[in-house]
């Protein structure tokens, strides 16, 4: 599979009705196959390295070849006018979650596009930048880090979660959860955040997903003696 055509002809054919239903009731309102996860992972591994390819089917616009886009482009390789157009149009908040919060985050511009979509009034933007900044704590060493601006974020999302829009709360309260997992000399500052946010209300449609309480899932983190263990890649 060397060519858009090709892939999307592949995607089809591993689609179906009760996928499609399922991305459905999880928010996706956007053109779709209904691919699962695991048989776009299978698609991913054969063009693995095909820069070109990857780009090409995020431009397609279809959920199934933007999220398999995100699995096989390397943001390293990515320039800051190409991960700002993926963000814009990602049309979806999943996509905004993943494809584009898994490039930003290998890319050397991702701290500066994650501080300036955060600080974006288009619900979609700030959520990528929430997520995308998760991803940052969660790969970068800690000597690495900007803790000061990371415990100004911490403060930010204590004052403003609760009036953010339905899903930014959710990846806000996700990225409280980050910090306190990946980031060893804030785990005190995250836990007092975390404490301080509570319960987050989000409403997550049809599903019967729920959205962790950060100080619970901290503390689980904790017990298990993982804090501080970083992540190789933020590709699921």
């Amino acid at each position: 599979m060397n060519t858009v055509s090709q892939v999307m002809t592949q995607l089809k054919k591993k689609g179906s009705e009760p996928i499609r239903k399922i991305f459905t009731r999880h928010g996706i309102d956007i053109p779709m196959f209904g691919v699962k996860v695991g048989d776009l992972k299978t698609i991913a591994k054969k063009i693995k390295g095909n820069q070109a390819l990857a780009l090409e089917l995020y431009d397609t616009g279809v959920y199934d070849a933007m999220y398999l886009a995100g699995l096989v482009a390397d943001g390293s390789q990515m320039s800051k006018k190409q991960l700002e157009s993926w963000a814009k149009n990602a049309k979806c908040d999943v996509v905004s979650s993943y494809p584009v919060t898994w490039a930003a985050t290998e890319s050397a511009h991702a701290r500066e596009l994650a501080v300036k979509w955060i600080n974006s009034k288009t619900p979609s933007l700030a959520l990528a930048g929430w997520s995308t900044y998760a991803g940052i704590v969660a790969t970068t060493p800690d000597d690495e880090l900007d803790l000061d601006e990371i415990k100004e974020l911490l403060d930010r999302a204590v004052a403003q979660i609760d009036k953010a829009p339905n899903k930014v709360r959710y990846v806000m309260n996700g990225f409280v959860i980050s910090v306190g997992g990946y980031v060893k000399p804030l785990l005190k500052e995250a836990k007092k955040a975390a404490k301080t946010i509570g319960v987050v209300d989000v409403d997550m449609g049809d599903t019967s997903c729920q959205v962790p309480v950060a100080s619970a899932y901290i503390e689980k983190i904790e017990k298990m003696g993982r804090v501080g263990k970083k992540r190789a890649t933020m590709k699921c």
